[in-house]
């Protein structure tokens, strides 16, 4: 399939990911397939448009694959920061759980922040981690991913516009 009819289609880092109910049912409004990725096996609901991936029991296998198959006109979500670089540099829009935006402007600095963190918590000078998920996040992220589905939606009519 070439990039001019391939389908948006979104990439869940499935593990510990707390909106896939969401990212199911707003998919299935737009008619978008999902690609639920795992370590292992994880239940998804029986929809021709959405596909369970279990990429093996590796230290980083499920990223890995996420990063090898995505590209421009893909959304991932996940949490995993590095990941987010990886795909924001595939040229993929990449939010977060919470509904944060992934970009090429802020990777560097968010980059700089998880190292930080991970030094301190290490080091023992940090000893709690994110705050907990909240029903706000859950509708930042909703919002987000609904935004950027359209915004992804029009930038792929744009370049497949130009092309032809």
């Amino acid at each position: 399939m070439t990039t001019e009819t391939a389908p948006i289609t979104l990439y869940v880092d499935a593990d510990a990911c707390p909106v896939k109910d969401e990212i199911y049912r707003v998919a299935i409004r737009h008619g978008l397939a999902v690609i639920v990725v795992a370590g292992g096996f994880i239940r998804v609901p029986d929809d021709p448009l959405i596909t369970r991936v279990a990429a093996g029991s590796g230290m980083d296998a499920a990223d890995d694959w996420i990063a090898e198959h995505t590209g421009p006109d893909d959304i991932v979500i996940t949490a995993d920061i590095p990941l987010a670089s990886r795909c924001v540099k595939a040229g993929s829009a990449v939010i977060a759980p919470n509904g944060k935006p992934f970009t090429e402007e802020s990777m560097g600095m968010t980059l700089a922040v998880r190292n930080l963190m991970t030094d301190l918590r290490s080091s023992g000078e940090v000893t709690g981690g994110p705050r907990s998920f909240t029903p706000r996040d859950r509708s930042t992220f909703l919002s987000t991913l609904d935004t950027t589905i359209r915004r992804v939606q029009r930038q792929r009519a744009a370049r497949i516009q130009q092309q032809s």
